[in-house]
């Protein structure tokens, strides 16, 4: 047990001591794979699951068009290829909505809802800059409330066809508000404000519950593992990393 216990602290503390490696090249960010993300419609169905479905669809009947707009309209050639972009993506991830309702027995809309075609409506009343500008903040805000609705989604749903169109449409929306951002002229003031936490803040960076303290009493379900036996590893980590600084100020 001893000589398990100085290894395991070894091991933590050589990962705790290693120097933090160089920042990495913005292609270096990874793209999450599709591995292992099925496409079966197995597992149950939310109201949730429904809802995000339809909203899918809906951001594309009225974005499709609103990207066509910007092609016709602007005079900026950033916006019209930003607005090209966006339709032609929206076509992508639309066939793939119509596709997972499908297999969900999901009845889709085939018009936008009453605020998107306001919207449409005033990209179709304005020209030149005011278009613009309409154009990127109406889009740049829209796409900021549907970003942690998919997260949630995609964190929570027990159906594995809403899991990757999820992961998939995650993709589309963060592409989209990076290529919104890059006109140069979203109104970030304009965007709305984000809801207070529902409860103060945590200490340290992850909220803890009674359920996670109920486990870490009794040592997380894990078969062995004890409070005497993590604090002997903890114990033993403090003594080697004592010792090896002596060392490291020694051999100077």
């Amino acid at each position: 047990m001893k000589s398990w216990l100085v290894g395991a602290a070894t091991v933590t503390l050589a990962f705790l001591l290693t120097p933090a490696a160089p920042a990495l090249a913005d292609d270096a960010v990874p793209i999450p794979p599709n591995t292992g993300l099925t496409d079966t419609a197995k597992g149950s169905i939310t109201p949730a699951d429904i809802d995000f479905v339809i909203k899918v669809r809906l951001a594309g009947l009225w974005e499709i068009p609103a990207g066509n707009m910007a092609v016709e309209k602007s005079d900026d050639p950033n916006v019209v290829k930003i607005g090209k972009s966006i339709a032609a993506q929206h076509v992508s991830l639309d066939s793939l909505d119509r596709a997972a309702a499908k297999k969900l027995n999901i009845e889709l809309p085939n018009q936008p809802n009453g605020d998107q075609q306001g919207w449409l409506n005033e990209m179709k009343n304005a020209s030149g800059a005011q278009f613009d500008q309409i154009f990127v903040d109406r889009l740049r805000a829209a796409h900021g409330k549907i970003f942690p609705a998919i997260a949630t989604i995609r964190a929570g749903t027990r159906n594995d066809t809403v899991r990757k169109l999820a992961q998939q449409a995650n993709q589309f929306v963060m592409t989209h508000m990076t290529l919104l951002e890059s006109s140069g002229v979203v109104d970030y003031g304009a965007l709305p404000t984000l809801a207070a936490p529902a409860t103060p803040a945590q200490k340290g960076p992850v909220p803890i519950d009674n359920q996670m303290i109920a486990a870490a009493n009794n040592g997380g379900g894990v078969p062995g593992l004890s409070n005497t036996v993590v604090l002997l590893v903890l114990a033993a980590a403090l003594v080697i990393g004592v010792i090896t600084t002596m060392r490291i100020f020694r051999s100077r």
